[in-house]
């Protein structure tokens, strides 16, 4: 310890959307404790291993404190005018001799909850003018937006649960007592779950009784990839002979009906392979409680069969007249940037397409990003020169990791940034550290991901380590040499007010004035139901859109599983790329039925093999979860889920690389 006075400020920490208040312990730059803090009205002193793991993220030992720069086949310390100027004219020259389209770039996690980044990330690349954007859209979330977008009309329509009013809630595919939401962020979780069980009923559908499933009134464990059969079961049944009895206004109800006819109560226990009597409970308790909120998770989201379930769980809440009503679900909109100021566009659903990456025509663009999958083929095909990675673990978050190496080693300019060591710097030509958490101010950027209309900010809490600077400002100077002025006048980065100054700028239009957030740290604005803006536009629209053709022929499509599937989880002290250093093992989860016809007994090394490639762990012999259910966590350098993930395997809607559900074999290793 340093010696000097320890002093206690208060954040919000920002490793996952749950955003959590925090308070933090510090003596001068050393950050000693994390706790939670009971006065924020989000988290109410909840922490997870997570948050409370921040003092060893800013202090790991492999932290980046200076820019690097490839020269003589090694990383090598760089100024910053150094390294930036030798990264514009590399730059300049690949965009003079191929065009914008070469240069690629990734909005990875890492500066996806830094909010004056990503919005001088968005500049600069609106000013390249590239179309070779790509984010973890295509990655676990497309399945989310696509539904919104041919159902509702609208890709920002994110349905919440109104846990306050809630009667049943089902999660399907989805762990919050770990992972704390997916697109709905779950401060608190198990307090949430406990405190729903004393009014309400919680279903769980998942291959695995996870951490959720043991607090939850139900449990139904399918087969991985056959969630949109009982999902389709409930919808047939809930369905009336009268169109007309729906109480919500809706379009394609007859299509909707004939879609879901063949999922008799016996065809789809026996597609899932569950008990008929476990979903007819499931049936009861929806005719019981009346409305339902349903959430999905990466569980869903990565599989062959994430935009069927998506939907089909929206025409769940559209037929028991959930959605934007007391009790099921309502949509947020924004703090920040508010969806409800003006009336929604209605749009063609094929105005939010764009053309894919020319390497692969079989793959769309849709929400103007190509997808994850096509990086290493337009590499190949020589179309991308450089890549601009913005804080993602490119080797441990895109399909196909072996493919992907040998692509990244093609590239003229691989610039990540970055505040620990990794696979991905390893590789680069650039390295450019910029400040984590604890040493920027912030606000909440995916405000509409919160369980509130709310609004967060967090000061500077320490000094930034060596020369680390703002996120914001290396993208405004990497755009400055290439001739583009991203921000008018540029602060200078060593005055700490630079950042408030640029947080200002980006809430002009919150519904509270960044003065009055930044004195408080936090404020809200409730929300009511029905919501009178989305009433409007459904209204306009001409009523919910049950069945979307495409979706209706990809349920047609759907074919059984193979015997042993690959399936994700989370894990407590572990998120994506990011704190596996903390101990949390990338263990092989194996039904004790599995592991005894692979020969492979508990603790023992293990390989499990795909059609791509192969990984090695360890198997964890567990009961709770399911026979034909190989569970492995992403995000691990060693045992990488992406050596079995393949880049040519994507979604034809939407082009999301397939990173569930995969057909696995297991072998004892050695």
């Amino acid at each position: 310890m340093s010696g000097e006075p320890i002093t206690t400020a208060r954040s919000y920490c920002r490793i996952c959307t749950s955003q959590c208040g925090i308070l933090v312990d510090v003596a001068g730059d050393e950050v000693i404790r994390v706790r939670g803090d009971r006065d924020h009205p989000l988290s109410q002193g909840y922490t997870c291993a997570k948050g409370r793991a921040l003092p060893a993220m800013h202090h790991h030992p492999r932290r980046i404190v200076r820019p690097l720069t490839r020269t003589g086949g090694a990383l090598r310390p760089a100024s910053w005018d150094g390294c930036l100027d030798d990264l514009g004219a590399r730059l300049r020259d690949i965009i003079g001799r191929h065009g914008p389209s070469a240069v690629g770039i990734f909005f990875g996690s890492g500066l996806g909850m830094d909010a004056a980044g990503y919005r001088m990330a968005e500049a600069l690349h609106r000013s390249i003018g590239t179309p070779a954007r790509f984010s973890p859209l295509t990655i676990d979330g497309t399945a989310k937006v696509l539904t919104a977008t041919l159902a509702g009309g609208f890709p920002g329509l994110n349905p919440h649960p109104d846990y306050d009013r809630a009667r049943l809630v089902v999660y399907v595919g989805v762990n919050p007592v770990v992972s704390h939401g997916h697109t709905t962020a779950t401060p608190s979780p198990t307090t949430t779950i406990r405190g729903l069980r004393e009014r309400a009923e919680v279903w769980v559908i998942d291959p695995r009784r996870s951490e959720t499933a043991r607090l939850a009134s139900g449990h139904i464990a399918p087969r991985p990839g056959t969630d949109y059969a009982i999902l389709a079961h409930l919808v047939r049944e809930l369905l009336t002979a009268d169109a007309a009895a729906l109480a919500q206004p809706a379009v394609g109800v007859d299509e909707l009906r004939a879609a879901v006819a063949p999922y008799t109560l016996e065809h789809a226990a026996r597609v899932c392979d569950v008990p008929e009597r476990q979903l007819a409970e499931l049936v009861t308790a929806i005719r019981r409680a009346g409305r339902v909120a349903i959430e999905t998770g990466t569980g869903v989201t990565m599989a062959a069969d994430a935009n069927v379930v998506q939907w089909l769980a929206w025409a769940v809440m559209i037929v028991t007249d959930s959605m934007n009503r007391p009790g099921g679900v309502w949509f947020h909109p924004g703090f920040f940037r508010h969806v409800d100021a003006a009336p929604l566009p209605l749009l063609p659903a094929e105005t939010f397409f764009c053309a894919g990456p020319p390497s692969r025509p079989d793959l769309p663009g849709f929400l103007g990003e190509w997808p994850c999958a096509a990086l290493p083929s337009e590499i190949a095909a020589g179309n991308i020169r450089a890549v601009l990675n913005l804080g993602g673990g490119l080797l441990t978050a895109f399909p196909d990791a072996a493919v992907m190496r040998r692509a990244l080693t093609r590239l003229d300019v691989l610039a990540t940034i970055e505040i620990i060591e990794n696979e991905t710097t390893a590789l680069s030509t650039h390295v450019l550290p910029t400040k984590d958490q604890l040493e920027r101010a912030d606000i909440n950027l995916w405000d509409h991901l919160s369980p509130r209309v709310a609004g967060l900010y967090s000061p500077a809490v320490v000094a930034p380590a060596g020369e680390r600077r703002s996120a914001w400002w290396v993208l405004a100077e990497v755009g400055r040499r290439l001739g583009y002025e991203l921000s008018a006048p540029l602060p200078p980065h060593d005055r700490p007010e630079s950042d408030d100054a640029m947080l200002a700028r980006q809430t002009a239009r919150a519904r509270t004035p960044f003065p009055e957030l930044a004195a408080a740290g936090y404020a809200e604005t409730r929300y009511e139901l029905p919501a009178p803006w989305v009433e409007d536009h459904l209204r306009r629209l001409g009523g919910w859109r049950l069945a979307p053709p495409a979706l209706v022929a990809q349920l047609a499509a759907l074919r059984p599983p193979a015997p042993l599937c690959l399936v994700p989880r989370r894990q407590k002290r572990h998120v994506n790329s990011q704190l596996t250093f903390l101990g949390d093992a990338p263990e092989v989860l194996l039904h004790p039925d599995d592991a005894a016809a692979a020969g492979v007994a508990d603790g023992q090394p293990v390989i499990v093999r795909s059609a791509s490639g192969e990984l090695t762990g360890t198997a964890h012999v567990d009961p709770a979860i399911r026979r034909g259910a190989v569970s492995v966590p992403h995000g691990y350098e060693e045992a990488n889920v992406n050596l079995l993930t393949s880049h040519r395997a994507a979604d034809p809607v939407t082009g999301m690389a397939r990173y569930s559900g995969i057909p696995v074999s297991v072998h004892p290793a050695g």
